[in-house]
């Protein structure tokens, strides 16, 4: 997993990336929350840790920014905080789990495992179309830039239809089926509603192949 880390003992802040390093996941590191919050706005990742007296931006103020813009990557605090209020804060916003300083670095792992076995679960079914689009196969939504790009019941359908068959292309009697079920349309209706689909896509990733029928990618991250 690439994880982003914000933590401002620098001693403790190398210890953990190290460990989580042999653990085989890649760790930004930063001691300064807007810092850290410049790296989230520039770059994706899978876990979030973040201590919660940080300088300039705070754990929790850092986590409200995130979660405002709908992002739903988890969060891991890890605090001396023990007081109710910020244990109740972090959780009320969302946040995965909360351990308290100090703590074993094996138990930081093993929290962190179970949430790589967690998101790699999750990807399975979440499935990248460019840079900056994704499908979830889980409820049939598009997202751009982790918000949800609301497209009409046919379009949505379309989009479907492409991704569960993935990398594959899509014939004009497969479309029919299942876009329009018993309704039966022409060849051209379908070229037509695609277009529009086409149109009003920010990235255009659906390929139309001439005399056969469309299809989407998968796209490759390179991390």
């Amino acid at each position: 997993m690439k994880i982003l880390l914000l933590e401002d003992e620098l001693m403790l802040q190398s210890s953990i990336v190290e460990y989580l390093e042999t653990l085989g996941h890649l760790c930004c590191a930063f001691s300064n929350g807007e810092k850290a919050k410049e790296s989230f706005d520039e770059q994706q990742y899978d876990l979030m840790i973040f201590d919660i007296n940080v300088p300039s931006l705070n754990g929790l103020d850092l986590f409200e920014y995130i979660k405002d813009t709908q992002c739903h990557t988890p969060v891991i605090f890890i605090s001396a905080l023990i007081d109710i209020e910020s244990i109740t804060k972090a959780f009320h916003l969302g946040a995965a789990d909360y351990i308290k300083k100090p703590f074993h670095l094996q138990e930081l792992g093993l929290r962190v495992q179970k949430i790589s076995k967690d998101v790699k679960d999750s990807k399975r079914q979440h499935i990248m179309l460019t840079e900056n689009y994704s499908y979830s196969k889980d409820d049939n939504r598009l997202f751009f830039n982790k918000e949800e790009h609301i497209l009409t019941k046919k379009q949505s359908n379309i989009i479907q239809c492409l991704c569960q068959n993935i990398d594959t292309i899509v014939n004009f009697d497969i479309l029919q089926e299942y876009v329009w079920g018993a309704d039966i349309v022409s060849d051209a209706t379908m070229r037509t509603e695609i277009s529009r689909l086409r149109k009003v896509l920010k990235e255009d990733f659906v390929q139309n192949h001439k005399g056969l029928g469309y299809k989407v990618i998968r796209y490759i991250q390179n991390v």
